[in-house]
C-alpha cells in the first residue's frame, strides 16, 4: 500500500532506518537520505512516499528541495525488488513535483544499482552529473594546524561574500533561502578566515552520529596556499571531537584535484552516485 506522507512519525523514521540498514547490508555503499531533513519535515505537504506491506516498509522515496531544484532519493527492500515498487513510487512522485514549478528534478541513483539506473533511463532520465561520496571516521591526517586560520559563523554582513564564493565555485546562484538558513537546526554556514580576513566558506551539518561538510569554496586568488586543506582538517577535527562518528562530503567525479585533497586528509570513498534529470513535462 502506498502512503503519501505529510511529515514522518517516529514509527515511520524507525521503519526507514531499518530498511536503510538492510539495503546497505545487501548492496554496500550508502544511501543519500539526508536524515536531518527527514526529521525536520514540516508536515504541510507531501514530501515522502512509503510503500507498506502490513507493518513492513518495503519501499521509500524522499523529496529534498534545494531552491528550484528537487532531488529524489529512495530504496526498495532487497527481497521485494522486481515487483514494481520503485516504479510505483516514482509514478506517484511525478504529479506531486510537476505542480511545483521546479527548474529541475534529479533522481539520485547509486552507480552500483543496475535496477535504479534502468528505472531512471526508462523514465526519460538524462545523466546530469555524478558525485563520489566520501566519509571521514577518524582524525584527519597530513600537515599541521595553521594558527592564523579561523572558522567563524557567518552573519548577514558576510552573506554577500558567501554567495559570491558559492557562485564562483559551483557556477550557479545559491538558493534564495540561504539568508534564512545561515544557522538552523540543520547546520551552520561558516566563514574561513586567515588573520581575520575572509578567504572562503563551508557549511557543516550534524545529525546524531553523522556530520557533513557542504558548500566548500576558497577565494580563487587564495587557492593553492593550503587554506582549503587546513579548513577541512579543522572542521573535521571539530565535528569528530563534538561526538560525530562520521563526517561526510561529496565531490564531482571529474574533480580529481579535490578528490585527491579529501583522500589525503583521510576521507574514504564509499559510493558513486549518478544524478539523472527527469522530464518536467
Amino acid at each position: 500500500m502506498l502512503e503519501q506522507a505529510k511529515g514522518l512519525s517516529a514509527r515511520d523514521l524507525e521503519a526507514i532506518a531499518r530498511l536503510e540498514r538492510r539495503v546497505v547490508e545487501t548492496d554496500g555503499g550508502r544511501l543519500k537520505l539526508e536524515w536531518g531533513m527527514l526529521r525536520a519535515r514540516s508536515g504541510e505537504r507531501v514530501e515522502d512516499l512509503l510503500w507498506w506491506e502490513g507493518e513492513r516498509l518495503l519501499g521509500f522515496l524522499g523529496f529534498y528541495g534545494f531552491g528550484s531544484t528537487l532531488e529524489l532519493a529512495g530504496m526498495v527492500a532487497p527481497e521485494a525488488r522486481r515487483r514494481g515498487i520503485g516504479t510505483a513510487l516514482l509514478d506517484a512522485a511525478v504529479p506531486l513535483y510537476l505542480r511545483q514549478g521546479l527548474r529541475e528534478v534529479l533522481l539520485i541513483v547509486p552507480r552500483s544499482s543496475v535496477a535504479g539506473q534502468r528505472l531512471a533511463l526508462s523514465r526519460g532520465g538524462v545523466l546530469d552529473h555524478s558525485e563520489h561520496a566520501l566519509v571521514l571516521s577518524s582524525a584527519p591526517v597530513g600537515g599541521r594546524d595553521e594558527p592564523a586560520l579561523g572558522l567563524r559563523q557567518v552573519t548577514t554582513a558576510g552573506l554577500p561574500f558567501v554567495l559570491r564564493m558559492l557562485e564562483q565555485a559551483f557556477g550557479e546562484p545559491a538558493p534564495d533561502e540561504m539568508a534564512a538558513d545561515l544557522e538552523s537546526s540543520r547546520g551552520r554556514t561558516l566563514l574561513i578566515e586567515m588573520s581575520g580576513s575572509a578567504v572562503g566558506t563551508l557549511r557543516i551539518t550534524r545529525d546524531e552520529d553523522d556530520a557533513a561538510i557542504y558548500g566548500f569554496a576558497v577565494d580563487p586568488p587564495r587557492q593553492g596556499q593550503g587554506i582549503g586543506r587546513n579548513a577541512l582538517r579543522r572542521a573535521g577535527e571539530q565535528l569528530l571531537s563534538a561526538g560525530a562518528r562520521r563526517v561526510r562530503l561529496e565531490v564531482a567525479v571529474d574533480n580529481d584535484r579535490a578528490l585527491g585533497l579529501y583522500t589525503s586528509l583521510g576521507f574514504t570513498p564509499v559510493a558513486t552516485e549518478d544524478y539523472f534529470a527527469l522530464p518536467l513535462s
